[in-house]
């Protein structure tokens, strides 16, 4: 098991200073769940909502959530993000909408919490604009799949 790095000599908090890091290309890909009624994914396809189109409003938040991850994430620093896409797959059987967020950077640390938050943001405002038609939705198995860069080197789930 990796040493805890976000702790100083007090065994308080602190963020990890990256002066020294390398500069590289870094990727991360996450994904998550939401799980609903039948009705509930009919009327996100059909566009009937009424707080509007479902899909594109998480995806704006997803990556307005990525973008703001250093704001809501104590040790997370601030990135000059290159690239944030979020995609959406319907899903019957197993009711549910997958939601996957790849983001990329040029930077000195890596982008797996922006990834992850993209997605638990995305997820978070689909059960929003559909909470007035179903309350019970899940909100499950967000995670990371892969990421790519730095020092720690690649981590791939999906193979």
């Amino acid at each position: 098991m990796a040493e805890l790095t976000h702790f100083n000599e007090q065994g308080r908090a602190k963020m990890v200073d990256v002066t020294e890091k390398a500069v590289t290309h870094r990727t991360a890909v996450a994904a998550g769940e939401i799980h609903m009624a039948p009705e509930t994914l009919e009327k996100i396809r059909a566009g009937t909502m009424k707080k509007g189109d479902v899909l594109a409003v998480a995806q704006v938040a997803g990556i307005q959530a990525a973008k703001h991850n250093w704001e809501l994430i104590p040790m997370c620093h601030p990135l000059p993000l290159t690239g944030i896409d979020i995609t959406f797959a319907l899903s019957d059987e197993p009711c549910m909408v997958e939601i996957s967020a790849r983001v990329t950077c040029t930077g000195v640390t890596g982008v797996e919490m922006e990834a992850l938050t993209a997605v638990s943001v995305a997820a978070l405002t689909i059960y929003d604009m559909c909470k007035a038609v179903q309350k019970n939705m899940k909100i499950t198995n967000i995670r990371l799949l892969k990421k790519s860069g730095g020092k720690s080197g690649d981590y791939n789930q999906i193979t």
